[in-house]
């Protein structure tokens, strides 16, 4: 049984009771499965705050949300995929092409920054729609059709930019205002991801699209059988990806000044799997909420600053990131009562 089908089964509470802030609200709000994130972030926050004066400093904090606003873009987009019971391993590299060819369209159109970002979603619009093309009719497995196109279309970045970052930005005022502009007092970059990860939320909990990809991730047959189009589902989802990880791409322009084929989106597919993962997603698809992988983006947020702030070596970032995913994995085989690989049952 999927999440949505549990969700129908929940007693509702009385009419009178709607407005009321208990704690049964909360909790349902907040889910049970994310007091473990939630308990984590506290100890993280509290032990950087200790360890450096200026960690909750609100410039650091806003430097925080700046700092996830790209593959929390990118990990939230990721948490369909995978409730679809799919992956997708190529995100940061059609981030990198998009941030390239926005670049570039700005630079050969005059100074166009509209004409850069429509060419930028066109381009992710396409390499979505390819990598669910090759899925679902070349019959490839998601991770090795991603693990792919994650190869080739970092090629193709570099192929178009000659290797080196193109164009650039600043001296426009919209890509300025994508930079350094702020919304009711909060960087654009995180108005954008929460604009993003409201919009897939809504999509997910309270459509009919929503409900049947839950279906098709938690029972790809029953989905068949109900008369679900598994096929144009996988394809529409991976555009949805393309999508995003152009909107992403264009932040990332936005944010260095220039089109980054690869230095900018690199390691991004991992962020956005490790999140995913951590914020409850079950990698074989129909569970996971975009509440939940957002938290788990702040967490891994204010882990990397953290570690930055008190000069910890970078390095060490990327081991916390591998770790926090097998950790995430193995509590999720565990809750799961799955048999673990090669031992007994």
């Amino acid at each position: 049984m999927t999440e949505q089908q549990l969700s129908l089964t929940t007693k509702a509470e009385p009419v009178g009771s709607v407005n009321a802030l208990t704690p049964r609200r909360v909790l349902r709000f907040i889910g049970t499965g994310n007091l473990s994130l939630i308990g984590a972030l506290v100890v993280i926050v509290a032990i950087f705050a200790w360890l450096n004066d200026g960690y909750l400093d609100p410039a650091n904090l806003a430097g925080i949300g700046e700092a996830v606003t790209v593959f929390g873009l990118l990990a939230v987009v990721q948490t369909v995929v995978i409730i679809c019971g799919a992956l997708d391993i190529s995100v940061g590299s059609q981030a990198g092409v998009a941030s390239v060819i926005s670049a570039m369209a700005f630079t050969a159109s005059g100074s166009n920054a509209v004409l850069g970002m429509l060419a930028a979603v066109g381009v992710g619009v396409v390499l979505g729609a390819a990598n669910g093309l090759v899925i679902v009719y070349g019959r490839v497995n998601p991770v090795i059709a991603t693990l792919a196109t994650l190869a080739a279309y970092k090629g193709v970045a570099q192929l178009i930019s000659g290797g080196k970052a193109q164009g650039f930005v600043l001296d426009n005022d919209v890509f300025i205002f994508l930079a350094r502009g702020k919304i009711a007092g909060l960087p654009v970059p995180v108005v954008i991801l929460a604009v993003v990860a409201l919009a897939v939320h809504v999509l997910l909990k309270y459509t009919d699209l929503g409900r049947n990809i839950y279906a098709i991730g938690g029972n790809d047959t029953a989905a068949r059988l109900s008369g679900i189009n598994i096929n144009k589902y996988l394809i529409a989802v991976y555009v949805l990806a393309g999508i995003v990880a152009a909107i992403a791409g264009i932040i990332l322009t936005a944010r260095t000044g220039s089109g980054q084929p690869v230095s900018g989106s690199e390691g991004l597919e991992l962020k956005s799997i490790t999140a995913a993962a951590l914020g409850g997603c079950a990698l074989k698809g129909g569970k996971g909420t975009v509440g939940g992988t957002l938290l788990a983006v702040v967490l891994l947020g204010a882990l990397d600053n953290g570690l930055n702030v008190v000069g910890v070596n970078t390095f060490w970032q990327n081991v916390a990131q591998g770790a926090l995913l097998v950790a995430a994995v193995v509590i999720q085989q565990r809750r799961s009562g799955e048999r673990a690989v090669g031992l007994p049952t």
